[in-house]
């Protein structure tokens, strides 16, 4: 799908990406009766050639990027619990490599989000160190949540605890961040949300940001349910809102989980037949958490399945087109560029 873009000078940071190489590990994936191979196989290799070549020819002013772990490029010589510094590594050296100035002028993993097993308890305090040692440029850490009693919303191989976020020592665990000052990614999915709004609250001094608008669901057992589970979202979002220390990504809604589209991947579809379906979600997060306290994020590659690169931050652009100067500058830039404390790409 190729079409103008809008609002060309805009500077945006992408706060939400990924790199892997996902292709030794396709053959676990490969059950048949799920779509989600379908949504890794055309970028099953996506490390920084392929996401530089997004960002410089897709035409959006994307001055830089913040890094969101995947689980990729883990050192099994750390051992177990220290593999994930791994991951911080290598993409440290990516850093380097789009710093150094010679392939555009973005600067691409500016911050990088890792990972530790906060079940560790008070012991994941190590690991945190560890991943802070790795790299100035870490700043936080992911532990994903999703979980569905239905295994075929997610399919392999993100399938967390049930109610991961209330768990006592998951929470000691997450306690080692707030000493460190460092800030928590929430990826869970809609039916979810009272987990985070739980966490937020019992931890009101801890950066945390809620990855995707919460994750409306579409597909299996939620398959043509967007509609009626509408309201219960909203309310929880709205409540979510309440908590000062919690801001909010906005996007992740091409997903094959969200069903908006629901064919993929990158169909073809325009970002003003995406608009309709993207805008009441985004809207109602903004008005939530309010213009200071939302980002747009692209989720790439993940969401590849539903829309191009450049296609995916014009649906955005159309949805704030009445939005002012300012609201602007903090959604696409200010707002990511203060979470994750990279105000220097700014200059």
């Amino acid at each position: 799908m190729t079409e103008a873009i809008l609002e060309p000078d805009l500077p945006i940071i992408d706060p939400h990406h990924h790199l892997w190489d996902l292709r030794p590990m396709l053959p676990m994936f490969e059950q048949p009766y799920h779509r989600f191979l379908e949504t890794l196989v055309p970028v099953a290799h996506y490390t920084f050639d392929q996401f530089n070549a997004e960002v410089a020819g897709g035409g959006h002013n994307v001055i830089a990027s913040v890094y969101m772990e995947c689980g990729a490029f883990y050192n099994a010589a750390y051992g177990e619990e220290k593999k994930t510094v791994g991951e911080v590594e290598f993409v440290n050296g990516v850093a380097a490599q789009s710093a150094s100035g010679l392939y555009g002028d973005a600067r691409l993993c500016a911050g990088i989000v890792g990972h530790a097993d906060l079940t560790l308890g008070s012991a994941a305090g190590e690991v945190l160190d560890a991943l802070q040692a790795a790299s100035h440029r870490f700043r936080g850490i992911r532990h994903q949540g999703a979980w569905d009693a239905d295994p075929e919303v997610l399919g392999p191989p993100f399938h967390a605890p049930a109610e991961l976020y209330r768990d006592a020592t998951f929470r000691e665990g997450f306690a080692e961040l707030g000493k460190r000052g460092m800030s928590f990614d929430a990826w869970i999915l809609e039916p979810q949300l009272p987990d985070v709004i739980d966490l937020a609250r019992a931890f009101p001094d801890t950066p945390i940001c809620l990855d995707h608008c919460g994750t409306p669901l579409g597909n299996a057992s939620y398959s043509g349910k967007l509609e009626e589970r509408f309201d219960i979202w909203r309310d929880n979002i709205r409540e979510l809102g309440k908590c000062e220390n919690v801001v909010v990504k906005l996007g992740g809604l091409a997903m094959h989980n969200c069903d908006m589209p629901a064919k993929g991947p990158a169909a073809g579809i325009g970002s003003e037949e995406l608009v309709p379906m993207w805008k009441p979600y985004i809207e109602t997060c903004i008005e939530a958490f309010g213009p200071k306290r939302a980002m747009f994020e692209s989720n790439y590659p993940v969401d590849r399945w539903g829309a191009t690169y450049p296609v995916l931050w014009n649906t955005f652009k159309r949805i704030t087109s009445g939005a002012s100067a300012d609201e602007k500058a903090a959604l696409y830039a200010g707002n990511a560029a203060s979470f994750y404390r990279i105000e220097e790409v700014l200059a």
